[in-house]
């Protein structure tokens, strides 16, 4: 069945929106991710470690660098 849909859809044309929106949001994960690996390699010299899991990832994937910024300091100050 999929050796039927993807020559249908390269004949029809794939609607770019929906895959440029996931695409976007995918890439944005990978570097939320990516910059909470990097946190804890070198957060471990100071005793910082935030876990990578979803909450996480949808945090600082949603906010950013402020978002790692505020995972920090709920790390510091209230753990």
């Amino acid at each position: 069945m999929l050796g039927l849909a993807i020559p249908v859809l390269l004949i029809i044309g794939i609607p770019a929106t929906p895959l440029k929106w996931v695409g976007q949001v995918l890439t944005r994960v990978i570097v939320a991710v990516i910059l909470l690996f990097f946190v804890n390699l070198f957060g471990a010299q100071f005793g910082l470690h935030i876990p990578i899991n979803g909450f996480t990832a949808a945090v600082s994937t949603i906010l950013g660098v402020p978002g790692l910024l505020s995972l920090l300091a709920i790390h510091l100050w209230v753990l």
